[in-house]
């Protein structure tokens, strides 16, 4: 499961505007036609699906509580990868 608050770099109680603002700022740094770099194309592609889920509040509060279930079944799988996002978000 992507963690798509970490893709949009915001908080999971983010409100809708907060939400959008992060996706136009994201989507403008990894928009193919401004960012030459080889990975835009998917990034872009990753922040528009974060978007397309997370502007929705039905998609949104499904998503929560299968994320919210994820960490209480697998803990560290889920943790691991939050983590690993995370940082691949850091670094780049």
């Amino acid at each position: 499961m992507n963690d798509y608050y970490a893709v949009l770099g915001i908080d999971s109680d983010a409100s809708q505007s907060a939400i959008k603002a992060a996706y136009r700022k994201k989507a403008a740094e990894f928009h193919p036609d401004r960012n030459t770099a080889s990975d835009a194309p998917a990034q872009f592609r990753e922040v528009q699906e974060a978007y397309d889920l997370l502007s929705d509040t039905d998609k949104r509060q499904s998503y929560d509580e299968n994320r919210r279930r994820s960490l209480l079944e697998n803990p560290l799988a889920s943790a691991e990868q939050i983590w690993t996002t995370y940082i691949n978000k850091v670094l780049q």
